[in-house]
């Protein structure tokens, strides 16, 4: 197959965005068909070219190859979710919010509570699917914005995933550009910092509607969760055994394995009865709330391996598209032009957020908007004399955290089927996620905290 000139490549990632784009947010359609359509036209495109079939396969395999593990962590996630309901942990977490946190301070206190358990356990997805569900749930009964509520839950899962040196992403960023782990989170707060100030203040600010809260509402939801779950502080033990792994260093499939099984085992003692079979469609089609009050049951019926197969199916084809862009060098071939007009720091730090975000808009996944602008700028970086420090923050900025505002996106549709709130809707209160590569890009035309390579 020939080499992919610069405006080819160009074409068919705007004919990209604009069928994704059109299809999911014009027309609402689940993201799944608009990137298999795509796939079908590339793979056209790639044959028409002269490409054999074995290149085609070749690349969906290599993209689809470096998802496997999260694939699995999701399945473990929707086992979670399903268990955690039915033992009473979430539906526990609930009462005590009600008890202890006021709806005036809810929204700040959400963003809070979700970056320092996001720090502690390094998952983004794992802080929003456990305790980023129980607070929505909690401010949903207050009467809450739930598009407010998901941007504060998913801002400080984002911001604790992103300093945490237990997250799979900031590990990513820090290999992709060749610098210390513990030294790349520290450089990240001149970014970071200035962004989590600037969300809290905001999450203060309009958080302010919440104090009118309708109190009647949440006597009768702890009513009917008091009726129908068991309800006890003991509920706090496989939250605290997340930290308890997470201080151990203990990787996240192992962790979430270790709280599956001590929640069944709480259910078995809740309930000695507990059929093996009725234990087995729990943790497959998830659970099913039967209470008095119909706002509880749709808050509550979630979880399962079932609910995480509309998001694994979507890291497969975003994965098995981006892996044939890599493979004809049809992302490679559009940015590479751009880094020789590149002429001061600020201009290079701009294009490679641009192309992070870039990355997200027409593939949709966040490792390779990690991976595809490090690969081509990182040579950028290296002849401006700029630190790999200053690239693996960048990545970050652009790239990881981008990824939970797109609708085609993996972290952005799993946040929306886990809360059941769409992407469009708490994208405008994400406020970390889209402070971020602001902060970025003013630390590069203004120098400040910007990272030189040591002569």
């Amino acid at each position: 197959m020939k080499s992919i000139k610069f405006g080819e490549a160009v074409s068919i990632l705007l004919i990209m965005l604009v069928i994704l784009g059109t299809a999911v947010i014009k027309f609402g359609l689940s993201p799944q068909i608009p990137v298999l359509f795509v796939i079908a036209l590339i793979m056209l495109w790639a044959k028409l070219q002269g490409a054999s079939w074995d290149d085609l396969h070749k690349g969906i395999q290599d993209g689809i190859g470096t998802a496997i593990i999260p694939i699995f962590i999701f399945i473990l996630i929707g086992a979670l979710i399903a268990v955690w309901i039915k033992a009473g942990i979430i539906p526990s977490i609930m009462v005590i919010g009600f008890k202890i946190i006021s709806a005036r301070w809810f929204v700040p206190s959400t963003f809070l509570v979700c970056s320092l358990v996001g720090v502690s356990i390094g998952s983004g997805f794992t802080t929003i699917s456990t305790i980023g569900l129980a607070l929505f749930a909690v401010g949903h009964a207050m009467g809450i914005n739930p598009a407010l509520i998901a941007g504060s839950i998913i801002s400080g899962a984002v911001f604790g995933d992103k300093m945490s040196p237990l997250s799979d992403s900031t590990n990513l960023a820090s290999a992709i550009a060749g610098s210390d782990l513990f030294a790349h989170i520290k450089n990240m707060m001149w970014s970071t910092i200035p962004s989590f100030i600037v969300s809290f203040i905001l999450f203060w600010i309009i958080g302010q509607s919440g104090s009118g809260m309708n109190s009647s509402k949440i006597v009768h939801t702890t009513q009917a969760l008091m009726s129908n779950f068991s309800i006890s502080w003991w509920a706090l033990l496989p939250i605290t055994l997340l930290f308890i792994c997470a201080w151990r260093h203990v990787p996240a499939i192992p962790t979430l394995f270790i709280n599956i099984i001590v929640t069944v085992i709480m259910i078995f003692i809740q309930d000695p009865h507990t059929s093996l079979k009725s234990l087995t469609n729990l943790i497959s089609e998830g659970f099913v709330a039967h209470t008095n009050d119909a706002s509880v049951n749709a808050l509550l019926s979630r979880g399962g391996i079932t609910s995480m197969m509309g998001t694994v199916s979507l890291i497969i084809v975003t994965l098995s598209l981006g892996g044939i862009l890599m493979q004809f060098n049809v992302i490679q071939s559009a940015m590479d032009p751009l880094v020789k007009h590149l002429k001061t720091p600020g201009s290079l730090i701009l294009t490679t957020i641009l192309s992070g975000i870039g990355v997200n808009l027409f593939v949709g996944e966040q490792y390779l908007s990690v991976i595809l602008p490090g690969r081509a700028f990182k040579g950028a970086f290296k002849d401006m004399k700029l630190s790999p420090l200053a690239l693996s923050r960048v990545l970050e900025d652009g790239g990881s955290v981008i990824n939970y505002l797109i609708p085609w996106g993996v972290a952005g549709m799993f946040v929306a089927s886990t809360l059941d709130v769409p992407v469009l809707h708490f994208l405008p209160f994400a406020f970390f996620s889209l402070f971020s590569p602001v902060f970025s890009v003013i630390s590069g035309f203004t120098g400040i905290g910007l990272k030189r390579a040591k002569n």
